[in-house]
């Protein structure tokens, strides 16, 4: 029996990025959307990456995302904070996801690894099955279950290994795959394609990991790839950012998807158009975000080069043209290109420096600020329903319950957020903290339209 999983695993392993990956219908305008999950989620970036592309690529579908993770949570805490954290934000589609947690930790390396896993996974069920009730007296709500991210138990960078325990894991994600198909739920695949990666990257270097420097966490880069997976499950593979392809000889538009293109003139073999693309390119981050998350967002490029091609493709295409050009767009000089380059087509989302790149980098910047004034209230979260709710006083916010808090500064965890809570106890400081986020939001919102941009290729004098 226990052969017979193991194969299983291998082979879910083994399978290519796209197969495990169950179509999932797009997010439209007006959806309000719960990640659901564990500090996979609470602290990780993917559900802030999937609304930038939406920010990005669909400007004009406004929609609203939420962080609903909470560090820790097994199916048994997401249960128990339902009502009051997922609910309450009136969702019309939920994302759920757990596992991490729920497979457990070291007694994987103890005498009965078998016997713990088993019981583990019939824990995990056995509070699924009450959130599965919950969830089916709610049929206006769309629900999309998350096979978790993996455990690493393969990399050689250090020697803390839980042995087993990512198989746990997969037999989890299994009955979640199962109970998405049996409710007609939607169901994406995160732990396959990722301990894909792993395998394919572990013989080029036993070291690398795409599950964090502890085995749990994704990075920044790791969160790219998750949130990759969830949009090639939407279908957003292969929808580009603009398709333009312009002849100057004969002053023709021969393409223009997913843009308008206008006022074409070739004045002494100065080729001219206006430009107008219904999204903006996918801005890729090249900073390190998050508490000891140590890789950026852009290195997820390294496993998932499909990405630009698949996700984030300006295609820019002229032709009819001799000799070198410089490319301005607003008098910005992007690149100089030979006519066999513009030709055969060049992606403008791998330049930085161009005024759509910029308009939706600063787009990028105050989802960021978005996230990190968020990230606030899941650690508030945490202190509600990890220590408060079980001395009965979730949200109860009085001196009685502060002077509780301040008693439980033996828990290190507690301690470290005594600041926050010094601040978040104040009705009025959330709601400020809210505003803040709405204010964000509506901002984006505002200034996400793209913009007419004037195209100007100058011959180079040699």
């Amino acid at each position: 029996m226990k052969k017979n999983i193991l194969i299983s695993l291998l082979l879910l392993a083994g399978m290519p990025l796209a197969m495990k990956a169950q179509q999932v219908a797009p997010f439209k305008k007006g959806d309000r959307v719960c990640f659901v999950g564990n500090s996979i989620t609470d602290g990780g970036h993917y559900h802030s990456y999937i609304w930038l592309y939406y920010m990005t690529h669909f400007p004009f579908e406004e929609m609203w995302m939420a962080n609903c993770g909470v560090g820790g949570d097994t199916s048994l805490e997401i249960l128990n904070r339902l009502d009051g954290d997922v609910f309450a934000k009136r969702p019309n589609v939920i994302t759920l996801t757990f596992g991490m947690n729920d497979s457990g930790y070291f007694e994987y390396n103890g005498p009965e690894p078998e016997k713990f896993a088993a019981e583990k996974l019939a824990t995990s069920k056995k509070y699924f099955y009450q959130i599965e009730k919950r969830l089916q007296n709610r049929p206006d709500t769309r629900m999309v279950m998350i096979g978790t991210s993996p455990y690493d138990q393969t990399s050689t960078f250090n020697d803390n290994v839980f042995r087993n325990k990512n198989n746990t894991i997969g037999r989890i994600v299994a009955f979640q795959d199962s109970a998405a198909k049996a409710n007609h739920w939607e169901f994406v695949d995160f732990w396959a394609p990722m301990t894909k990666i792993n395998e394919e990257q572990q013989k080029l270097d036993p070291k690398f990991t795409i599950c964090g420097n502890d085995r749990i966490h994704p990075d920044n880069d790791g969160h790219l790839v998750m949130a990759y997976l969830f949009l090639k499950a939407q279908g957003m593979a292969g929808k580009k950012v603009a398709d333009v392809e312009v002849n100057a000889k004969s002053k023709k538009v021969m393409k223009s998807d997913n843009c308008t293109i206008t006022n074409v003139e070739n004045r002494s073999g100065v080729v001219s158009f206006d430009y107008l693309a219904n999204s903006l390119p996918f801005p890729l981050d090249t900073i390190s975000r998050g508490w000891e998350y140590k890789r950026k967002q852009a290195d997820a490029l390294k496993v998932i080069p499909q990405f630009m091609d698949e996700m984030d493709n300006e295609a820019f295409c002229v032709t009819g043209l001799k000799g070198n050009y410089q490319l301005l767009i607003d008098g910005q000089l992007i690149d100089t290109f030979t006519a066999a380059q513009l030709a055969k087509g060049i992606n403008l989302a791998t330049y930085r420096h161009t005024p759509q790149y910029q308009q939706a980098k600063t787009i990028m910047e105050l989802n960021e600020n978005r996230w990190e004034i968020e990230r606030q209230f899941r650690d508030y979260a945490w202190l509600q329903y990890n220590f408060f709710m079980k001395r009965g006083m979730l949200n109860q916010n009085d001196e009685q319950a502060a002077r509780t808090f301040r008693a439980g500064q033996d828990d290190g965890w507690v301690a470290a957020k005594r600041g926050l809570y010094d601040k978040m106890i104040h009705k009025e400081v959330r709601d400020m903290h809210q505003r803040q986020m709405d204010l964000i939001v509506e901002r984006i919102y505002q200034i996400n339209k793209p913009q007419v941009r004037k195209i100007v290729l100058t011959p180079v004098k040699r």
